[in-house]
């Protein structure tokens, strides 16, 4: 099983996936429903020099997954949204997706 990291990086990376998600839906992100799951579900969690508590490892593991799917999702939609086709194109801006030029001809044509 691969090392998870800190539970407050993973933490961390989940309210910012969370802010860049209400950002769309236009509302504070500190206002969801899922932010209060996710913060509660952190307290509760969290391991005291009382006790013990092996859910905590269950929690963060499915928090860093949680957090990869919402990394994941938001990076395929900014690449759907790059290269999605939108109708025809012309062959300069084709030659610009991929990174070419097209060269130009003599006499201004082109």
């Amino acid at each position: 099983m691969a090392a998870l990291g800190s539970p407050l990086r993973t933490l961390r990376g989940l309210l910012r996936e969370l802010r860049h998600a209400s950002a769309r839906a236009g509302r504070p992100y500190r206002d969801t429903p899922a932010y209060q799951h996710v913060m509660a579900a952190f307290r509760a969690h969290r391991v005291t020099s009382e006790k013990l508590c092996r859910a905590h490892q269950e929690l963060h593991f499915q928090a860093a997954t949680y957090l990869c799917l919402l990394r994941s999702v938001r990076e395929h939609l900014a690449l759907h949204h790059e290269y999605h086709g939108k109708g025809e194109r012309s062959p300069d801006e084709v030659a610009g997706l991929v990174g070419f030029r097209l060269p130009q001809q003599p006499g201004g044509k082109g």
